[in-house]
């Protein structure tokens, strides 16, 4: 029987923040993940899992000392209604014995491979390293994590098909998702469509509006379109799940949420970190001096760092969005400007007005508009273990812009914000400087608000 992935359009009011935790003081290595975390779980409290109507029980042992860190410094946790909590611990015990279990690393392996297309090209841009050159013909190397040529155009089909897969062995056949640029989406009504299960996509009008060509994408996979900013999206995609928590699973593609979502996702997405380590070193024989990514919530991001966070002669890179300018009120900057309160169950950065109400973010990048980030990059940005900048629209369109015309490569404008930061750092770097950024998403999408947008360069 076809299974049916339907889109749903939201219109929502705004949240309030929660209340706080006070900040964990302790600080402890969890070397599994590579990550300082102020408190940790181990799998030891977790070994049973329980189906939500008590119909079957099933043990499931795996190492006691595998860890599952919670928080990360005051960062994350689990700010949700009690009748979450079964379903998140039942999550959390499957997401660990999936880690474990060589079965489910075989058929992730042969999926990543044969579905996805990885590995994903460390490529040389030529063209933008001689664009970069100073006058005595010096500068930087830059190279491209193509995460572009992913099936379906971005690094979200790593998570997707990953989550997919716990979904079924949790026999959980109908997914919920929310998507603001469309791309995870695609990718998950993709994933849904290769493993036979339901999927509902929530996606907001004014989102649809802009990626036209995604939503069309994902109506190639038996999308229905319903009546109805990201963060809506993805407020009405958890009612969703909640309201049906023993048939649904909720695929979150961004490194937000509840614990443990922002694990997972981080974990799914390390993949690109991991090749890019591996591909550095047959290349050039070392690691790489600087990692920039784009920041919306930080799935690309983590992706790229995590594999690198103790390599602390690694410099990482962040990049917001500016939008019209960080003191515009138009801007994405979570990072820059936000202040630390909870929001879709997570402690993390939060733009907020003063009153703690949840301020509307912006970015000519729809993938970015969102008014949380990541409990890793708020601990990473508190620890001053990465650092975080931004790019304006003009600046992200003129990276678009000048990738293609160089490398002939379009890169989505989530990813034109990293590129753009070259702008700044590139003069900076010393000759032979070796220089990554993550190119998380091709542009095809966004030709055609490119080509609109009054400061296109000629």
């Amino acid at each position: 029987m076809e299974k049916t992935c339907n889109i749903h359009t939201t219109f929502l009011n705004r949240q309030v923040n929660g209340g706080f935790c006070p900040a964990t003081k302790h600080i402890t290595l969890i070397t599994s993940i590579k990550r300082r975390i102020g408190s940790s779980q181990t799998v030891s409290s977790l070994v049973t899992r329980k189906t939500m109507n008590t119909r079957t029980l099933i043990d499931r042992r795996v190492p006691s000392e595998v860890p599952m860190p919670e928080k990360f410094g005051m960062f994350g946790g689990k700010f949700v209604p009690e009748t979450l909590i079964t379903s998140l611990n039942r999550l959390e015990a499957e997401f660990i014995y999936a880690l474990q279990d060589p079965k489910f690393q075989e058929e992730l392996a042969t999926a990543m491979r044969d579905y996805v297309g990885r590995e994903t090209p460390l490529y040389f841009a030529q063209g933008l390293t001689d664009y970069y050159k100073n006058k005595d013909g010096e500068g930087a190397e830059i190279y491209l994590k193509r995460e572009d040529l992913n099936h379906c155009g971005a690094h979200k089909m790593n998570n997707a098909v990953a989550q997919a897969m716990i979904a079924k062995r949790m026999g959980l056949k109908n997914v919920v998702a929310a998507t603001g640029a469309g791309q995870h989406g695609v990718a998950t009504a993709a994933a849904c469509a290769k493993l036979s299960l339901s999927c509902t996509v929530f996606m907001s009008a004014d989102d649809m509006e802009k990626q036209s060509s995604n939503v069309l994408l994902m109506k190639l996979f038996r999308l229905k379109p319903v009546e109805g900013g990201f963060k809506e999206a993805s407020s009405e995609a958890i009612r969703e799940w909640a309201g049906n928590l023993e048939t649904s699973y909720y695929l979150t593609g961004t490194a937000v949420g509840p614990h443990p979502c922002p694990s997972m996702v981080c974990e799914f997405q390390s993949v690109i970190g991991k090749e890019t380590r591996r591909q550095a070193m047959e290349k050039w024989g070392g690691k790489p001096d600087v990692l920039i990514a784009c920041i919306g919530s930080g799935s690309n991001a983590m992706g790229l760092f995590h594999e690198f966070i103790e390599d602390e002669e690694v410099k990482l890179i962040g990049v917001e969005a500016a939008g019209f300018g960080l003191d515009s009120g138009k801007h994405a900057a979570t990072l820059s400007k936000g202040e630390v309160g909870v929001y879709h169950g997570a402690m993390s950065y939060l733009l907020e007005d003063e009153e703690g109400q949840i301020i509307r973010p912006y970015s000519i990048a729809v993938g970015l508009e969102y008014p949380g980030v990541s409990p890793q990059l708020s601990f990473l940005k508190d620890t001053e273990r990465a650092e975080f900048h931004s790019s304006t629209d003009k600046e992200a369109v003129d990276a678009y812009l000048r990738l293609c015309r160089l490398e002939g490569i379009i890169p989505s404008l989530e990813a034109s914000h990293a590129l753009a930061y070259l702008e700044k750092i590139c003069p900076a770097l010393p000759n032979g400087t070796k220089v990554i950024v993550n190119c998380s998403g091709r542009g095809d999408k966004d030709a055609g608000m490119v080509h609109n947008q009054k400061f296109c360069i000629n």
